[in-house]
């Protein structure tokens, strides 16, 4: 959990619901993302211009690279041994190797590309392209563009459905534009709560988190039918799921707290404190098994 006023990570158990860790990161950061594959978590520190890559095993700092330009969000492509981070002020991604973070080319979006998502078989990659209304897709491993669709007003967060499709949330016009991407074309336009900032699923379910609402939007993906409103902290952002479908969880970057929901029953189930300023742009959310716990002191 990227914690930008703080500058530090918070590193939550859920199970427990308690902060067990936080980690010194400078720089303010606000994009992660977890990647059990890589057996690492990555941060973007915007204000210090720079990426980071920790062991997930130990928390300990692998490697760093400063970045020119914008950096912002990051997602991790670990089929092909890559990263990727968003460059909000020059309508680029920059494409990193996921072990030294060095660069490996750059990608043309459309202005101020925000959060990235990767297919779960690594064949794509998409960007809310912020200031051009639009979603930029590029193909993997080889990193050709494949189609720029159009969304609403500002989107900023972005998520893949289980069915495979896209959902970016719409800051500027309260709704979620879904795409299919294999025929890279809208298949819906949602609404949702006041500027929604990020979108997770779980249980045939998505979840936006509503900044200005205070709220989670809940729309049933069966149909794409709003189904509830929840009341979470203020100004919740970024927003996962459990990769077992169990649990939602819901950044409120004002409260300094996470709130946790039942994708089943639709309740709010607890909550955990955390740093100041609680951002996590990105997934940042992993399951461990055979009672491992990530970020063991050295």
């Amino acid at each position: 959990m990227t914690n930008q006023n703080s500058s530090d990570v918070s590193v939550l158990d859920l199970e427990n619901r308690a902060e067990i860790r936080r980690v010194p990161v400078s720089g303010k950061p606000a994009g992660v993302a977890v990647s059990s594959e890589l057996k690492s978590f990555y941060t973007v520190s915007p204000e210090a211009k720079t990426v980071r890559r920790f062991s997930l095993a130990t928390c300990e700092l692998l490697a760093t690279a400063e970045l020119p330009g914008g950096p912002m969000a990051v997602a991790a492509a670990p089929q092909s041994g890559l990263i990727f981070v968003s460059d909000w002020y020059n309508a680029r991604i920059f494409v990193l190797d996921a072990e030294e973070l060095t660069k490996a080319g750059e990608l043309k979006t459309g202005g101020a590309p925000a959060e990235m998502i990767v297919a779960e078989d690594g064949s794509w990659l998409a960007s809310a392209d912020r200031d051009s209304n639009q979603v930029s897709i590029f193909d993997l491993p080889d990193m050709t563009l494949r189609a720029r669709i159009p969304t609403g007003e500002r989107p900023f967060g972005i998520g893949v459905d289980p069915q495979g499709r896209i959902h970016a949330a719409n800051v500027g016009s309260d709704s979620v534009t879904v795409i299919d991407p294999k025929t890279s074309s809208v298949v819906a336009t949602v609404p949702v709560g006041t500027r929604p900032y990020g979108v997770a699923f779980a249980n045939g379910r998505a979840f936006t988190s509503d900044q200005y609402a205070d709220t989670v939007s809940v729309y049933r993906l069966s149909d794409l039918t709003p189904e509830k409103v929840l009341e979470v902290g203020e100004y919740p952002e970024g927003i996962d799921a459990t990769p077992n479908g169990r649990l939602v969880v819901s950044t409120n970057w004002f409260s300094n707290t996470v709130s946790l929901i039942d994708p089943e029953t639709l309740e709010i189930v607890g909550e955990i404190e955390t740093g100041d300023g609680p951002r996590a742009d990105g997934k940042f959310i992993l399951e461990t098994s055979g009672g491992d716990v990530p970020c063991q002191q050295n």
